[in-house]
Parts: structure tokens; C-alpha cells; sequence
């Protein structure tokens, strides 16, 4: 593959400023409390240059937190392959989803109502239900190891399960390992069903 252009590296460049700079802002207060401006302001563009790269707020968190929920993906796909239990597993997968969503809780929570809400036809809305199917694909995998009967159904289950876990604001205070465990003991019952 050919090295690619100025123009592509430029229009790389500037994605990877604005990704640091809504990153760094939304972890130091929380995507509510930051403006589009400080973020173009930071990512040293005009505020008219950010929009052309995200188009909303909601898409420069979904930019940012999509990378790492990349990352926990696979991390979680890593750990499972070293699960002999089908429970223990699925549970390998989840545990860095929800470790990288509650990060910072408010950030996470509103990530997940940008996935339910947000506009699909936007392109890092896009990836984000991409790593979403992602994250289903990975379970299902682990519960076709005992030949569980509509694996991708129940992987779809098990996903809703995060999801709710993850955004109720019951659970907002709550630690990792207490969410986790929540979303153990569910996974637990329906897989004895």
C-alpha cells in the first residue's frame, strides 16, 4: 500500500489531536461539562474544522471511547481463550467492557444513551455498534464451546444485560466489581436455562 498523501496525513493529524483533546477534557470534567469550542481550542482547529470530523458532541465521545473499548474487547477475547468455564469466559469479555465504560461514570452512561440514540448513519456511531456486534460475536464464540443451543441469542442477552447494568442509575455509584458481579449472577441464570 502506498504511503499515503500530505492531505491524509494532515486530516490524520488533526483527528488524533481532537481525540486528544476531547479524551484528556471529557476525563478531567466530564463530556456535559466541556464545549465543543474548548475542544477545538485545545486541539489547536477552528471550531468549524471540528465538525467536519464529528458532528455533535455525542459523536467526539463516541470518537474517543470507542478506541478504548477497542482495546478492552480485545483484552477480554485475550483473557477468555484462557477460560476453561463457558461462564468464566463471557465473564472474561465483560469485565474490561465495564472496567473501560466506568472509567468515568457519566462519561460511560452517556456513551451507552449515544449508542441506543444517537444517529447510526454518523460514522463513529457506526463503529461503535460495530464493536457492539463485536462484543456479541466474542460471547457467542465462548458459549459454542458447549454447543449451547442459539448461542447468538443468548450472546444478545447477555449484551442487554451489560448494557442495563452498565447505564441504570442505580448503578451509577457502584464499583466495577459490584456491576460485574450483577452481571454475573444474571449471565449465571440464563445460562442454566
Amino acid at each position: 500500500m502506498p504511503p499515503a498523501g500530505r492531505r491524509e496525513r494532515n486530516k490524520q493529524e488533526k483527528l488524533d489531536r481532537i481525540t486528544a483533546a476531547a479524551g484528556e477534557l471529557f476525563a478531567e470534567r466530564g463530556v456535559d461539562e466541556v464545549t465543543t469550542q474548548e475542544i477545538a481550542d485545545k486541539a489547536d482547529i477552528g471550531a468549524g474544522t471540528l465538525f467536519l470530523y464529528a458532528k455533535s458532541k455525542g459523536e467526539l465521545l463516541l470518537l474517543v471511547q470507542n478506541s478504548g473499548y477497542a482495546d478492552a474487547l480485545a483484552e477480554g477475547r485475550s483473557a477468555a481463550e484462557r477460560c476453561t468455564d463457558v461462564l468464566d469466559a463471557v465473564m472474561a469479555i465483560v469485565r474490561p467492557v465495564v472496567e473501560c465504560n466506568r472509567k468515568q461514570v457519566d462519561n460511560g452512561r452517556t456513551y451507552l444513551r449515544e449508542i441506543v440514540f444517537g444517529d447510526p448513519e454518523e460514522p463513529h456511531h457506526r463503529d461503535a455498534l460495530v464493536l457492539t456486534l463485536q462484543t456479541e460475536e466474542a460471547i457467542a464464540e465462548v458459549l459454542q464451546r458447549e454447543d449451547v443451543d442459539e448461542a447468538a441469542t443468548l450472546a444478545h442477552i447477555v449484551s442487554a444485560i451489560m448494557f442495563i447494568s452498565m447505564a441504570a442509575t442505580i448503578n451509577r455509584a457502584k464499583p466495577v466489581d459490584e456491576v460485574v458481579e450483577e452481571i454475573r449472577s444474571q449471565v449465571r441464570v440464563l445460562l442454566r436455562a
